[in-house]
Order: structure tokens, then sequence, then C-alpha cells
């Protein structure tokens, strides 16, 4: 997974200048699904997924959310997405942002290891220990 292009502003200006992160204050991060890739420069909604009842979900930022060790952090129980009620979208990536809904700032975003038909029926979801972002 790669950081957004204000994810990396924001983390210079926290080393180099002190400056808190903005999105710091949030208690949650908010897993998105795409598309498409949603580029650095995108926002949440740069090829969000529009099918019938999708919403993005939820996820503390504590230790029952992710788990981090040495260069990794892993999603650290279910992230599972409402069930699609109409429509349908091929999923190739997922996004971890600031907000619930809107133009949200990516934070980090990557590539599935393989896409995702999703259609009436079906429920999308990531396994715990099935998210990671690596920091290299």
């Amino acid at each position: 997974m790669s950081f957004g292009n204000a994810t990396e502003t924001d983390i210079l200006n926290l080393i180099f200048n002190a400056t808190a992160l903005p999105w710091n204050a949030n208690g949650n991060l908010f897993v998105s699904l795409h598309t498409a890739d949603p580029g650095e420069a995108g926002s949440q909604t740069t090829s969000e997924a529009t099918y019938g009842g999708y919403a993005r979900v939820s996820v503390v930022r504590s230790g029952s959310g992710w788990t981090v060790a040495g260069d990794l952090a892993t999603n650290a129980a279910l992230i599972q997405f409402p069930q699609c009620s109409s429509g349908s979208n091929t999923i190739t990536h997922a996004a971890i942002g600031t907000l619930t809904s809107g133009a949200g700032q990516i934070i980090a975003k990557g590539a599935l290891n393989s896409s995702l038909a999703v259609s009436s029926g079906i429920q999308p979801q990531f396994a715990a220990g099935e998210v990671d972002f690596t920091l290299t």
C-alpha cells in the first residue's frame, strides 16, 4: 500500500515542523472500496464503489482495530462491508481514509491481490490479518 500525497505532506510536517496531523483527533479510520486505483492525489470518492448498500467501514485506531509490529500494520479484526442489494462493481483497490462519507483524505491505498466481483447478495470483507501496511 502507498500513502496518499496529502498524508505524505502531513507526515513530513509532523516530523520536521512538529505540526500535528490534521486528522489525528479522529478515533477511527474509514476503509473504502474502489473500482480502480484512486491514485495518491485522489480522495476516497475517486473510483469508489457504487453498488447498492455500499458504505465505508469504520475501524478504531487502537490495538483492537490494528496491530503494529516493526514496519507492519495489520487489521486486528474482521472488516466487513454491507451486503450488495443492487447493481454490481468489480473491486480492485481499497483505501484507508479520514471520513465516513464524502471526499475524505486517503491515508493509504493499494490494490487487492485479486479483484472482487460484487453483485446482489455478495458481502465484501477482509478477515483479520488480511490488510497489511508496510512502512519502508
